[in-house]
């Protein structure tokens, strides 16, 4: 009897209490890779508030008009990375997410920036392997508030666009500041994961 009683009270708990995603770690979403760490300070129904630790991130930069076709060029050149195109020849894990920060032109032709990047593992964090590449560098990035929105599906670029104007819409709403001359994008699936699709849009508070 007393073991029914607290089999129903653990039930109970689970179904009812609120589970933030720092009480557990990683987050389910970034599907038991490493991902960086973050402690949600608020979650309202327009977005999350996270406070990002400092970490490093492998990166490179693409100029391009088309956000797939830039993203897809970065993307490659950071696997041949992790693939043993770094100075030490290891194989370093895949992390999530896949970030790009995104910082269109002045212009309506002029090309967008894309700095794609991907998370370095914990292990790797106080001397990541240096790239071969002259074109990928490793990125430190200090402590960060985000803003952050997400969706689930196959992202469209129109995706991602209309994501970041409703997020933006709704910090400007709550007189909110933030950067608005970029925003990220955050992809934690492979292409080959068909359900349970996870993608996030990062708006950086202004300090």
């Amino acid at each position: 009897m007393i073991t029914l009683i607290v089999l129903t009270t653990l039930v109970s708990l689970a179904v009812t209490s609120p589970v933030l995603p720092t009480q557990t770690w990683p987050p389910a979403f970034c599907n038991k890779l490493e991902c960086p760490k973050y402690t949600t300070v608020k979650t309202t129904k327009d977005y999350e508030e996270r406070i990002y630790e400092p970490a490093k991130w492998t990166s490179t930069i693409v100029s391009g008009m088309a956000y797939n076709a830039a993203v897809s060029k970065g993307f490659m050149k950071l696997f041949s990375y992790i693939e043993g195109n770094n100075k030490k020849k290891v194989t370093i894990p895949m992390t999530a997410p896949v970030a790009t920060k995104v910082e269109h032109g002045q212009g309506p032709y002029c090309k967008t920036n894309f700095t794609v990047s991907f998370f370095v593992p914990f292990a790797d964090q106080a001397s990541p392997p240096e790239p071969s590449a002259s074109d990928v560098f490793t990125n430190p990035i200090q402590q960060m508030t985000a803003f952050v929105k997400s969706f689930p599906g196959y992202a469209k670029e129109s995706d991602w666009t209309d994501t970041a104007k409703a997020l933006a819409e709704s910090l400007d709403n709550a007189t909110i500041s933030y950067h608005k001359d970029f925003y990220y994008t955050a992809g934690y699936n492979s292409p080959f994961q068909l359900f349970n699709r996870h993608n996030e849009v990062w708006l950086i508070k202004a300090n």
